[in-house]
């Protein structure tokens, strides 16, 4: 841990004590990403990463290779297709990113109580502040460094299997669908670093932490349409009682990270999707013709679940930051 590293130089005057509260923050920030980098858990989880990633791409191409000179989109189609029993590349990141976020972030706050170093590392020039957002960052650069490379390996093998290069559209895109992928990672990180200032007990962290992801995951759509149907009950059969409850469902269903990440998702990499809603009549126009939408209007169709997605982020660290700057600290 941070704390172990031995202390080079005189003792800090306490001017320097008492300045900016972010004093330490990259000691922080470097020495945790390094501590990541070089874990055998992050090793398990980058390896199985690149054989998903790997093995979706050989089965996405397998299929993509009929259409080539026939689709506009088809790197796209790299992230989004899949074969059974392999699902697309983007349906393993809904389960792959939060797992990656919260093995990185459930213990890393009560794992410093746990060897007992949070007191002799706050006895140094550190402030809480520079050591809770300290390791917040150096999770979040470690899971973009990882994305990174993901996103470079199937773009990589996707032009050697397909023998096409993308274009500056489908490559803008899947940069906004990276940065996406990051911000839905962010949220979970967020998630598992407040479990792990809330528990001591690192197990217990984790546990609390994959327990809302599954929560999310499966059942948060069931309470999303029972609540629905309670609070917008279809009572004559009117078509504005049917609207209105299931405007009110979807609403509900975008509580949940995963539906933001999802539906974002789709309107990046699908220039063919025109609305994430439900569809009416005047929003059917040009889609008849199959017209696809600029990048542009795809960008802002999915702006709302990025948005949704960094401030669910930001909440999150801003209980752990409260909760942390209340906690007691005992040598």
């Amino acid at each position: 841990m941070l704390a172990q590293r031995k202390a080079s130089g005189p003792m800090v005057s306490a001017e320097r004590r008492e300045g900016s509260p972010w004093t330490g923050l990259w000691a922080v920030v470097s020495k945790e990403v390094t501590d990541y980098l070089t874990s055998t858990r992050m090793f398990i989880l980058e390896l199985i990463t690149v054989l998903t990633a790997a093995g979706t791409v050989f089965v996405a191409s397998g299929r993509l290779r009929e259409t080539v000179g026939q689709d506009p989109y088809l790197f796209l189609r790299l992230f989004t297709t899949g074969r059974e029993p392999l699902p697309a590349f983007v349906g393993f990141l809904v389960f792959l990113v939060p797992i990656i976020a919260i093995a990185l972030s459930f213990d890393a706050i009560n794992g410093e109580f746990g060897q007992r170093t949070m007191s002799r590392l706050l006895a140094q020039p550190i402030y809480r502040d520079a050591v809770l957002l300290g390791k917040f960052l150096a999770g979040l650069f470690t899971l973009a460094l990882v994305l990174t490379t993901i996103w470079l390996l199937i773009a990589g093998l996707g032009i050697l299997r397909l023998g096409v290069p993308p274009g500056g559209e489908e490559t803008a895109r899947v940069l906004w669908f990276l940065v996406l992928t990051i911000a839905y990672g962010g949220f979970w990180l967020a998630l598992g670093m407040l479990c792990s200032v809330v528990f001591r007990q690192s197990a217990t962290a984790a546990m609390a932490a994959l327990a809302t992801w599954l929560f999310f995951m499966i059942f948060w759509g069931i309470v999303a349409g029972m609540l629905a149907q309670a609070l917008r009950p279809v009572r004559f059969g009117l078509p504005t009682e049917l609207l209105a409850q299931a405007q009110l469902e979807q609403a509900l269903s975008r509580l949940s990270p995963n539906t933001l990440y999802v539906e974002a998702t789709v309107a990046l990499l699908n220039p063919e999707v025109r609305s994430l809603g439900i569809v009416l009549p005047t929003q059917l126009e040009g889609a008849i013709l199959g017209a696809p939408l600029p990048l542009g209007e795809s960008v802002m169709l999915g702006w709302p679940h990025l948005v949704g997605l960094v401030a669910g982020t930001l909440l999150l660290f801003a209980l752990a930051y409260v909760r942390f700057q209340r906690s007691e600290v005992r040598a």
